[in-house]
């Protein structure tokens, strides 16, 4: 009679069968080795072994671990060996299982392709994207912050996957390109920049050489203008490296230091001088606006002399208070020089013949007039009297000093 289970049996002659809804029985194997309970066992494990290998399939899918292509593949590999699986089983569950499962890796295989056709599209979005800003980049001036971005570009694009090979290597064609271009542009640019910081070492090296040697000059004024030319030229020269240019600025710097700390040392020993001065000519002013012009004239001629010979010697005033004092001491020269002048007409009218013929002339008519009087002659008193008063007023006119 054999063994048998609700899924297949093994005969008397160890010949084992499987029963299917479509096909019937179908031999499967055949087992001689043991008893027929161990041989049928056997062969239901073999279709356990393929519903472990079934539920593995389901579980990778839902899970993720396996891609819907594979899991496609592998079903159908497995769907085509169960017509012809030595095995024990409801392999029609089995398949119907597998039907499900194909179902659902189909689905999930498009659902794959569609984002992967979507990955692909912004790969290559993201790569013209990084293309385009590469170009632009190789217009910029901004050399450090441009040259790292397209550095970061090359990694960036290391990363994007997805890219159909053609398309990829026309899109790096545009990328290294830019990268190329950037570099030729940058180069030329660093080596103009070569050229005018040699120059602007030449130049500021010419400065800083001039203003050393004008360091020690005493000639302020013209010297400080100098100073001032050279500062603006120094700030027009194009920079040289940081190092030097400091270097030379540092130069420049101290030249420049030197002269006007000793420039204001100078000033103030001079203000001081002139301070002194000051005082000197104060005590001499004093001393001038206290000659008495009226009295002794040459005396006071020669100590105005005097004056005037101590104050050349004294040197000069601060000029807030210089031309002050040149004024106060003219106005005592000219104090004096107008008395001289007053006592020189004064002994010029003296001397003067007419005033001499003119004072007799009066003396004369004074003495006529008192005779006429004693002599009591009205009318030649009145006519005397008359010629008098004409003479005393030109006598008067006559000694009036000329101006």
């Amino acid at each position: 009679m054999g063994t048998s289970t609700a899924w297949g049996r093994i005969a008397d002659d160890g010949t084992v069968y499987v029963r299917t809804p479509d096909e019937g029985e179908r031999v499967v194997g055949s087992w001689q080795a043991g008893t027929p309970e161990e041989g049928l066992a056997h062969f239901v494990r073999r279709y356990d072994d393929l519903a472990t290998e079934v539920g593995l399939l389901e579980t990778r899918l839902g899970s993720g671990a396996a891609s819907a292509s594979s899991t496609v593949v592998a079903v159908a590999k497995l769907r085509t060996s169960l017509p012809t699986a030595n095995a024990v089983g409801d392999l029609s569950a089995l398949d119907e299982r597998l039907c499900t499962l194909l179902t659902a890796a189909e689905a999930k295989r498009g659902e794959e392709r569609a984002a992967k056709a979507e990955a692909a599209t912004k790969a290559v979005d993201a790569k013209k994207a990084l293309a385009d800003e590469a170009e632009k980049l190789a217009q910029s001036t901004q050399w450090k912050p441009a040259g790292d971005r397209l550095r970061a570009i090359v990694d960036e694009w290391k990363e994007i996957k997805g890219v159909e090979r053609k398309l990829d290597t026309e899109l790096w064609k545009r990328v290294s390109a830019a990268r190329a271009e950037f570099g030729r542009r940058r180069g030329a640019h660093f080596a103009t920049l070569d050229e005018q910081r040699k120059e602007a070492v030449a130049q500021k090296e010419k400065l800083a050489s001039e203003a050393e040697t004008l360091a020690q000059s005493t000639d302020w004024t013209p010297t400080a203008n100098r100073y001032k030319s050279l500062m603006v030229q120094w700030k027009a020269a194009p920079r040289a490296s940081k190092d030097v240019d400091e270097a030379l600025w540092q130069r420049f710097r101290t030249a420049q230091d030197t002269f006007f700390s000793r420039r204001i040392a100078a000033l103030e020993e001079r203000e001081a001088e002139f301070r002194g001065n000051q005082e000197a000519r104060e005590a001499l002013l004093a001393e001038a606006e206290a000659i008495d012009a009226s009295g002794d004239l040459p005396t006071a001629q020669a100590k105005l002399r005097d004056i005037q010979t101590r104050w050349t010697a004294t040197g000069r005033a601060p000029r807030e208070v210089s031309a002050d004092f040149d004024r106060r001491l003219d106005a005592v020269a000219e104090r004096i020089r107008t008395a001289s002048e007053d006592k020189w007409r004064e002994s010029s009218v003296s001397s003067s013949p007419l005033v001499i013929r003119l004072r007799e002339s009066v003396e004369k008519l004074e003495k006529k007039i008192d005779r006429a009087k004693q002599s009591g002659k009205a009318t030649d008193v009145t006519d005397l009297e008359t010629q008098l008063a004409t003479q005393r007023e030109w006598l008067a006119q006559s000694e009036r000093p000329a101006r």
